[in-house]
């Protein structure tokens, strides 16, 4: 007999975590990798932020706080919206919990009965479609192509919608490609989900700041008003503030909603770390001078991956628009022999076969739904991103 619960089987363990965990294992043993497989800045968290945090232990602010986030750091977040985007919440439509994925996991969980819907883009974050499946739900995958930048075409969107389709979820710019919405293209989508009432969005907006080439960043419920009432709006501090480890991720949207997800966060993780909390206050109204430099130097670092990938044999990257991943073609190389002699007949043969010769840990596409590509992170230094990618060009031009 199983331990696991039928909800528990209906998933899988979170493919990125597993290679990162691979990567660590084989560097514990000696062997020389470059994990590009985490999603997570390789910068700092700034001064300001740490002291805010360490301010807050010496002030003895170490206690419980509301279950779904403090009074000042809704406010902060209140702001922040109206600031950079154009949206007014009051503190009551804003729920906080210990990272981006548990709002995600609290708004679904909250909502979704057994054999809704949710739409969701491939290639898609991995974690959406088994959060859809442990609340119970169907998610229901549109597959997006290379051509438009991986990004969800509206017809394909209308013929998706049933009577049962709760969400559509959206992710710009995107993990696992990078890919992002303009203002035309949100309209787009928006114009669709006018006609289908029953149908909420899931915005996650945690790339929001890393975008290039004076891309405008633009939220769903910015661009369409009258999608305001239907839509939640997640973003957090882990990418443009390099808090990853300090687990605070945030969302607002319809006062109903979110005292549901306010009832999920009560009876499950309850509130998130105070100091986090406070540092987060901090990120959120502090000087916000670096993110701008940071996004510039991702843009470099994009630069540099985009072109070394499309000088390897068997291999086609197209150029992001934001976040920091590239999601490249291994089409090309599909049906050919790695080096060890084995024949490469998926992305996860290409990944694993990768990782063995050449000690580099990607991603495989197929664990975001859409095959045969790969992921990479270019949340790392030049040097071993030059590095990294040389590797996987030697790796291949052995392949025949």
């Amino acid at each position: 007999m199983s331990i696991e619960s039928q909800a528990l089987r209906r998933i899988k363990p979170s493919a990125t975590i597993g290679v990162s965990a691979k990567a660590r294992a084989l560097k514990a043993a000696g062997r020389n990798v470059i994990a590009l497989s985490a999603g997570e800045p390789d910068f700092d968290t700034p001064d300001n932020i740490k002291e805010a945090a360490i301010a807050a232990i010496r002030a003895g602010k170490t206690k419980y706080t509301d279950p779904d986030g403090m009074p000042e750091l809704k406010a902060a977040i209140c702001a922040k919206f109206a600031r950079e985007n154009g949206l007014t919440y009051t503190p009551a439509q804003v729920h906080v919990a210990p990272g981006g994925k548990p709002v995600i996991f609290n708004a679904l969980m909250a909502t979704l009965n057994p054999g809704d819907e949710v739409i969701i883009p491939a290639p898609y974050w991995v974690s959406y479609p088994d959060m859809v499946l442990l609340a119970g739900g169907e998610p229901v995958a549109i597959e997006t192509t290379v051509e438009t930048n991986f990004k969800l075409d509206p017809k394909a969107l209308e013929a998706a919608i049933t009577p049962r389709t709760r969400w559509l979820i959206l992710n710009s710019p995107s993990n696992p490609t990078g890919g992002a919405y303009t203002r035309a293209d949100l309209q787009a989508i928006a114009d669709v989900l006018l006609r289908h009432p029953q149908v909420w969005v899931l915005t996650d907006d945690m790339y929001e700041h890393l975008v290039f080439d004076d891309f405008e960043f633009t939220t769903i419920a910015q661009v369409e008003p009258k999608l305001y009432d239907r839509t939640l709006t997640m973003n957090g501090v882990s990418k443009a503030y390099a808090m990853t480890g300090w687990r605070i991720g945030y969302a607002a949207g319809p006062e109903a909603l979110i005292k549901a997800m306010g009832k999920m966060i009560s009876q499950t993780t309850s509130n998130p770390s105070s100091i986090s909390q406070w540092a987060a206050v901090e990120a959120l109204n502090g000087p916000q001078d670096f993110i701008k430099p940071n996004a510039k130097l991702f843009q470099t670092r994009r630069d540099l991956v985009v072109s070394m990938l499309n000088q390897a044999a068997g291999i086609h990257c197209p150029t992001p628009e934001g976040a920091f991943y590239v999601y490249p073609s291994v089409a090309g190389l599909i049906g050919k022999t790695a080096p060890s002699g084995k024949v490469i007949e998926t992305d996860e043969d290409f990944a694993s076969e990768l990782l063995e010769s050449e000690g580099v840990a990607v991603v495989h596409g197929a664990a975001f739904g859409l095959s045969p590509y790969f992921r990479i992170s270019y949340a790392t230094s030049e040097d071993v991103l030059e590095d990294a990618c040389g590797r996987i060009q030697r790796f291949c031009g052995n392949v025949t």
